[in-house]
């Protein structure tokens, strides 16, 4: 493993230039997001510490001296999860501090986005872990709220230049399923016929011979995302503004 300062000469005996400093505690929090199909859900634990034990909260974990930053947002998600392979992003750095009340604390909080499916084996009640629609969170301890928040709104703004939302999605999936996931993380309903139209243009999905006759009665199709043309759109970006829908006042919808 190469080392950041490789470059730079070894000294026999380094300094210990802040051994009079003192030492804080850090930590990773990670907003886990997943999405069943209709709503982007956010998945908490219920925290296992006085004077808080029982309440929700997100998934965590403290920063060992011999792993990056990076590496144990990784292997909390994969504690949590059995995934390995997860879509990460830094939120931000949080430490107020009175952050938390018994000692200081300063978190890196992370945002994941995770296939609920293949998930659902290793949720076992060990972690007491629950996934909730962001609709309906519950209060949380700390200030796990605001992290949440600003993940979510971090997620809104990048999924209109790059297709992240995707990586919530199963293999194949119905033009309904994707509206859904996107009016989900956007907080607005979508005008269909705009939606399928600018996502049909991006060249993203493959039109599968198979059709959803279990949720749609006439039978919707199902779609996969071309790989080549989602790596290519990772690396270039776009920009997508969707249309909202316009909900009928009480004349319309009389008419």
């Amino acid at each position: 493993m190469n080392s950041i300062n490789d470059h730079l000469p070894r000294p026999a005996h380094a300094p210990l230039y802040h051994a009079e400093e003192i030492s804080l505690l850090n930590s990773v929090d990670c907003v886990i997001f997943g999405f069943d199909g209709k709503e982007l859900n956010v998945l908490l634990v219920r925290f296992p510490y006085e004077p808080y034990r029982g309440h929700w909260a997100l998934i965590g974990g403290f920063v060992k001296p011999e792993i990056s930053l990076n590496e144990t947002a990784l292997q909390t998600v994969q504690r949590m999860t059995g995934l390995d392979d997860v879509y990460m992003e830094q939120v931000g750095i949080y430490g107020e501090v009175d952050r938390v009340p018994s000692e200081r604390v300063i978190t890196t909080c992370y945002y994941a986005l995770i296939r609920v499916e293949p998930t659902l084996e290793k949720l076992s009640k060990q972690f007491d872990a629950t996934w909730f629609p962001i609709t309906e969170l519950p209060p949380m301890v700390y200030d796990h709220a605001p992290m949440l928040e600003q993940a979510l709104n971090k997620l809104r703004s990048k999924v209109r230049y790059r297709p992240i939302g995707f990586e919530l999605l199963p293999e194949k999936f119905t033009m309904t399923e994707l509206r859904n996931l996107y009016s989900s993380i956007l907080g607005k309903e979508l005008e269909k016929r705009n939606f399928n139209k600018k996502v049909l243009n991006m060249g993203l999905l493959k039109k599968l011979n198979e059709q959803n006759k279990i949720t749609s009665r006439r039978g919707a199709f199902f779609f996969r995302f071309d790989e080549k043309q989602y790596k290519q759109l990772i690396t270039e970006g776009y920009f997508l503004e969707f249309v909202a829908s316009k909900k009928p006042n009480k004349k319309e919808a009389s008419t």
